[in-house]
C-alpha cells in the first residue's frame, strides 16, 4: 500500500458533480484529488477475503446475542425494540449494505468497527472514484489499472433481490433534511432502486406522519408508507416519539432492525469473547479493568463520525473528541497504530459488504488517528 501524488483533473469538481457527488468540498477538502492509494492485487484479495470472514463472524455474533438474550448488554434496553430486533432476525429480513472500518499497515489488518445500519461515504466509493480512475488512466495514458469496486453492481443485485420479495410495494427513501451527504447518498440508493423497477419516493424523515387510529406511517399526501429505507439510526428512531409507532405498524425497513446489533460498537466486545485472539480482531472488553494491553481506545456503543472517542497510550498525550454519546455504555479496544503516510495522513479502509458479499472499498484519511466527519476521501487503484 503506497500513497502517491498524482495530477489533478482540471475539471475534477465538475466530474464529481456529474456523478451526483456535490459535497466534494465540504469543510474545505473532502475529496482529496491530488493523491491516491496504490495497492497490489494480492493486498486487495487479502482485504476482500478478510471482509467476507468478518461478516460471517458478525452474523454469528448477532445470532449469539439473540439466543443468549444479550440485547440489553449491547445497548438496546427497550423491550419493545428488543422484540423488533428479535423478530427481524428470526424472519431473516434482508439488509442491503454495511461498511467495515479497517486498519491496515501493509501486513496486518484489524477490524475497528462495523457501520452496519447507516453507512455513508458510499457514492464517492462507488461512482466518483471509478470515474476518477477512468479519467486518470485517460489523462496519464496509463493502462491496466483496476479498482476494488463492484459497489454499484452489488447494489443493483441487492435491490433486485428486494424487488422479488414484494415488488408491488412503493419504496420510500428518507433521511434528515439538512445534510447534503445524507441526501445525496439516499438519492443515489433511490436511483439504484428505480433502475431495477421499484416505484420510489423521497421524503424527509421530519415529514413522515403517524396515525393514532391506524397505527401506521404516512407521507405528506396521506399515503401509507409500507416500505421505508431510512438513513437514520435505529437507536435514535426507537427512542423518539415517532418511534413508539414502530411496534404497531407492518412497515418493512431497510436496514432491518437486526442490523442495529452489528452497528453497536458493543458487538466488538461480543466478537472478542466469541473469537478470542482472532488475527482480524483487536482485544476488546466492556471494562478497562479487563484490559491487558498498553494502549487502548474508549468507544461509546453508538458513537458516530468519531464522536466521544478517547485514545489512551502510555507516555503520550491523551487524544479525544467531543460529542453527545456515552450514556449508553463503552467498550475498550486495543490501540492499533494506523500507518502514518507522509506528513500525518492516517488512512482507514472502508470495506463494503453489499448483498452479503464484499463489494469494494474507499479510503478516508485524517491528520490524527481518529477518523472524523472532516476526514478526507482518497481514491485508490490496484495493479
Amino acid at each position: 500500500m503506497n500513497r502517491i501524488h498524482v495530477p489533478k483533473r482540471p475539471n475534477w469538481q465538475q466530474r464529481c458533480e456529474e456523478a451526483g457527488f456535490t459535497f466534494h468540498s465540504v469543510g474545505g477538502i473532502y475529496w482529496n484529488e491530488g493523491v491516491c492509494y496504490e495497492f497490489s492485487a494480492s493486498e486487495v484479495d487479502f482485504i476482500e477475503d478478510a471482509t467476507e470472514e468478518l461478516y460471517g463472524m458478525c452474523l454469528k455474533a448477532a445470532g449469539h446475542v439473540i439466543d443468549s438474550k444479550q440485547l440489553s448488554r449491547i445497548g438496546f434496553t427497550d423491550s419493545s425494540f428488543q422484540k423488533m430486533i428479535e423478530q427481524s432476525w428470526r424472519e431473516g429480513q434482508p439488509g442491503i449494505y454495511g461498511r467495515f472500518d479497517l486498519a491496515y499497515n501493509g501486513n496486518e489488518l484489524k477490524l475497528l468497527e462495523f457501520n452496519a445500519d447507516t453507512p455513508t461515504a458510499l457514492l464517492e466509493a462507488s461512482i466518483a472514484q471509478w470515474m476518477w480512475l477512468e479519467d486518470f488512466m485517460s489523462m496519464t495514458k496509463v493502462s491496466g489499472l483496476d479498482q476494488f469496486n463492484s459497489i454499484h453492481e452489488r447494489l443493483l443485485n441487492a435491490f433486485g433481490s428486494l424487488k422479488r420479495i414484494d415488488g408491488d410495494r412503493r419504496l420510500y427513501f428518507s433521511c434528515i433534511r439538512d445534510s447534503d451527504e445524507d441526501m445525496m447518498t439516499t438519492e443515489y440508493l433511490r436511483d439504484v432502486a428505480s433502475q431495477v423497477g421499484f416505484d420510489t419516493v423521497f421524503i424527509n424523515i421530519e415529514d413522515i406522519g403517524i396515525s393514532d387510529i391506524q397505527h401506521g406511517f404516512y407521507d405528506l399526501y396521506g399515503n401509507e408508507i409500507k416500505w421505508l429505507f431510512k438513513l437514520y439510526p435505529w437507536e435514535w428512531l426507537s427512542q423518539e416519539e415517532f418511534g413508539k409507532k414502530l411496534y404497531q405498524c407492518d412497515t418493512l425497513f431497510c436496514e432491518p432492525p437486526w442490523k442495529a446489533m452489528l452497528s453497536s460498537k458493543a458487538i466488538l466486545g461480543i466478537l472478542w469473547e466469541m473469537f478470542p485472539g482472532h488475527p482480524l480482531l483487536l482485544e476488546t472488553h466492556f471494562s478497562s479493568d479487563e484490559f491487558s494491553g498498553n494502549g487502548l481506545v474508549k468507544k461509546p456503543f453508538f458513537s458516530r463520525e468519531g464522536a466521544n472517542i478517547t485514545l489512551i497510550q502510555p507516555d503520550s498525550v491523551e487524544l479525544s473528541t467531543t460529542g453527545t454519546y456515552g450514556s449508553e455504555g463503552y467498550v475498550y479496544q486495543a490501540f492499533f497504530p494506523l500507518p502514518c503516510m507522509e506528513e500525518k495522513n492516517y488512512p482507514v479502509i472502508g470495506s463494503w459488504i453489499i448483498d452479503n458479499k464484499p463489494a469494494g472499498m474507499g479510503i478516508r484519511e485524517d491528520d490524527t488517528e481518529i477518523t472524523k466527519n472532516t476526514s478526507r476521501f482518497v481514491p485508490h487503484y490496484f495493479i
